[in-house]
């Protein structure tokens, strides 16, 4: 179970994951809309770290500004590609990874739709795209993987089953062998009114019969009995997800969106935002994210392009 405190100073399962990154080379990473100084501090850090060698995409002026104010033109020379609007920032990075000059992508100071409308016209592989948040909290004994707040609005049956399967990938990257997920609803019970105690009741059996693989599912569950043993004791609920779940999975864009922020700001988590599914990482998080949250993003895109190199010389 996991409902003891942690130290609220305490990252080390954040720096675990840099760490490993770290292993491995850095990622040449097209930052797009790079003239904020969250961004910038966030992406210089993951830079010193050895994790990405970032393109810095943007009015050039602003970030010549920046990069002076946080001192990074005295440590090492950037490479600054001019846009001077957000589309035309989004179409020059989308396209470095297209053609091949960049590893990875990453959100700046853009709006995560006009970002993602030309990573998906061009970026798109045979599996959906989906986004995972990674969540630290102060309050729960080990990462929390929340999908999907960012890209599938309001998932099906067959697309939730793809956005579950992906972030049971993810975990699995990350050192969790068998992910226990729980397939959020208002209620825990099936109430056929409720479309989404229908979906969770699927996915559950799914994962019984392998549709989806190397995990625990378990729906519907309210997020009181997914994430507190105790709350499902009370309410005679036995599953072997209850107060041990790895992955949350909402019922539509709205419900993950809100669940993570609400997380973030009154709980005190860490969220590194990812996209997962296309041909290349995509470290989408929020814009008032702070800097490790970037940190962490980029260290989970390196660990992410390994993966898929090693499945590509397979």
């Amino acid at each position: 179970m996991n409902e003891r405190r942690k130290d609220p100073a305490d990252t080390s399962r954040l720096t675990a994951i840099v760490d490993r990154a770290r292993s491995y080379p850095s990622l040449k990473t097209a930052v797009v809309d790079a003239q904020e100084v969250h961004v910038l501090e966030g992406m210089l850090q993951a830079r010193d770290a050895g994790l990405i060698e970032p393109l810095l995409i943007g009015p050039p002026q602003q970030i010549h500004g920046l990069c002076k104010k946080l001192r990074c033109e005295e440590t090492r020379d950037v490479e600054i590609i001019p846009a001077e609007t957000e589309a035309q920032a989004a179409e020059l990075g989308v396209a470095l990874v297209a053609d091949g000059r960049a590893d990875a992508l990453a959100k700046g100071w853009i709006h995560t739709d006009a970002l993602m409308h030309p990573a998906l016209a061009r970026l798109r592989t045979g599996k959906r795209v989906s986004h995972v948040f990674v969540a630290d909290l102060p309050s729960y004994g080990k990462l929390l993987f929340i999908t999907d707040a960012a890209i599938n609005i309001a998932p099906g049956l067959a697309e939730k089953a793809a956005i579950v399967q992906n972030a049971i990938d993810l975990a699995r990257l990350l050192g969790v062998d068998t992910p226990k997920v729980a397939a959020l609803s208002a209620v825990e019970v099936v109430k056929p009114a409720i479309a989404s105690t229908i979906d969770a009741a699927c996915l559950s059996k799914m994962a019984d019969r392998g549709q989806i693989e190397h995990a625990i599912v378990d729906g519907p569950l309210a997020f009181d009995n997914a994430i507190s043993a105790e709350a499902a004791r009370i309410k005679h609920i036995s599953s072997p997800v209850a107060g041990d779940v790895d992955i949350l999975l909402a019922p539509d864009l709205n419900a993950a969106n809100i669940l993570a922020k609400d997380l973030e700001y009154l709980a005190g988590a860490t969220l590194a935002g990812i996209v997962v599914g296309a041909s290349a990482p995509i470290m989408l998080p929020s814009r008032s994210d702070p800097p490790l949250a970037r940190l962490v993003a980029a260290a989970i895109a390196v660990l992410l392009h390994q993966a898929r190199q090693r499945e590509q010389e397979k």
